[in-house]
């Protein structure tokens, strides 16, 4: 993601954050609800040309979590954002032995396979290495 991008994730999940908080205000504390957090960052997005899901790096605590345009699977704990990029690194390097996603190209572009839909798929070339 660009900071630019990052901004306007952070500003549209913070801004649904502030309209729930107003609907929270009548609920017990335990069913209050929780969409974005002031120390989640977006730092990842799975799409090159659609924010609507990605990951975001929680400042309180180191890990990644995730977001979705629906919530699902919101906060989410994953790798802290070094083990993630270390990984993705490792799977660059050597992308034959990569384990969670296969990196490779569509047309100069670095994608990962799992993002791909169908007709992407058919373009996608595996990194040599």
């Amino acid at each position: 993601m660009t900071l630019d991008e990052a901004a306007s994730v952070y500003q549209l999940q913070m801004g649904s954050q502030a309209q729930e908080d107003v609907l929270n205000a009548d609920r017990v504390e335990d069913e209050r609800i929780t969409l974005w957090k002031p120390t989640w960052i977006p730092v990842i997005a799975h799409g090159a040309a659609d924010s609507a899901s990605g990951l975001f790096l929680d400042a309180a605590t180191g890990y990644l979590g995730r977001w979705t345009r629906y919530n699902a699977g919101l906060g989410e704990q994953l790798d802290t954002l070094v083990t993630y990029l270390e990984e993705a690194a490792d799977m660059l390097e050597a992308p034959a032995l990569a384990t969670r996603d296969k990196p490779g190209l569509v047309g100069n572009a670095l994608v990962w396979r799992s993002r791909l839909d169908a007709a992407q798929k058919d373009r996608w070339r595996p990194l040599a290495g």
